[in-house]
């Protein structure tokens, strides 16, 4: 048993201690001391070329935490595997989910073979010796909660869920039968989101990642809407004419005010940060998809997600 010495040590008990007046720690962003999670882009120039590698999406400078991280909580990446080659991606994480933009082939996880391909969805959940391997070209959108981890200091060690397969196939004929329902025309958007049975509480992919794969139709507008949680959003497929307005406020008519504007562009991803309104525009002659993806699984577990949606002429919470 450790004993202290009150003598020698008593100065090193309290040597950390600070105190403040309420008013100047209880909101740590609105005094400047934690940073917002910034606006970021990031385009096909990123991982368009060159050889197999992981690209993260890395803005831990402007957090100010250990990155790499796209969030205080996550890190969103592209990963590139040549055709014939493999890539080891090994995260101190309780969940991955990635998203094969394009290619085809199998990931080794934990013993498991997981074949994908274009179109498919996989997550992992905390385990050792991950490896993908390639028989085409291919690409990944990769998002994964190791900084979370880092901030609290843990390792995963537990999987809270089983490796899991969703099917191109099978996400596009549920979006399908979505957009087929006589009242889609009047939901806020038009999307499915993927979940996983050991989610029984959040309804989401992970306990602490949430993923939605949406259509905005052509024409189509999703008025204002902002969550707690942070969305890293990635475009699927669109023409010139889709965009995102994003912004801190909301005028009383419903519209955002002074708006910074995102042009969409295909497999670009772009950060929306959380409690910032922001709204979807399609003005081009096709439809468009979308892949948010969000730690809105730890947010809704924590009851803080918050979300809420401008309607015509009143803005209500969801549910």
């Amino acid at each position: 048993m450790t004993t202290i010495d009150l003598n020698n040590d008593f100065e090193q008990l309290t040597d950390a201690c600070l105190y403040f007046e309420y008013t100047k720690a209880a909101d740590p962003i609105g005094s400047g001391n934690i940073s917002r999670v910034p606006f970021a882009e990031f385009g096909q120039d990123l991982y368009a070329t060159g050889n197999t590698r992981l690209i993260p999406l890395d803005i831990s400078k402007e957090l100010n935490c250990e990155g790499p991280a796209t969030s205080p909580a996550l890190c969103a990446n592209f990963v590139r595997i040549l055709a014939g080659e493999n890539l080891s991606t090994n995260f101190n994480a309780t969940s991955q989910l990635f998203y094969v933009m394009y290619g085809r082939g199998h990931t080794e996880f934990d013993n498991v073979k997981i074949p994908w391909k274009t179109g498919d969805f996989v997550t992992l959940p905390s385990g050792s010796n991950t490896r993908h391997f390639a028989e085409l070209e291919s690409t990944f959108y990769l998002v994964h909660d190791e900084p979370l981890l880092k901030y609290l200091g843990v390792t995963a060690s537990t999987p809270r869920f089983k490796a899991t397969l969703y099917t191109c196939e099978d996400s596009l004929r549920e979006l399908d039968k979505v957009q087929k329902e006589a009242d889609a025309v009047n939901r806020s958007r038009i999307s499915v989101l993927l979940a996983n049975k050991a989610m029984d509480q959040t309804l989401t992919i992970t306990h602490t990642l949430w993923a939605m794969l949406g259509i905005l139709p052509k024409g189509a507008v999703q008025l204002p809407h902002r969550h707690q949680s942070v969305a890293l959003d990635l475009i699927l497929d669109c023409e010139p004419g889709c965009y995102t307005l994003v912004g801190t406020k909301i005028s009383a008519t419903g519209e955002i005010v002074n708006p910074t504007r995102v042009d969409w562009k295909p497999y670009s991803a772009f950060i929306t940060p959380p409690g910032y309104w922001h709204a979807h525009f399609n003005e081009s002659t096709n439809a468009a998809h979308l892949l948010p993806m969000q730690d809105a699984g730890l947010q809704t577990y924590l009851r803080s997600l918050d979300i809420k949606f401008v309607l015509p002429n009143v803005e209500v919470p969801s549910p």
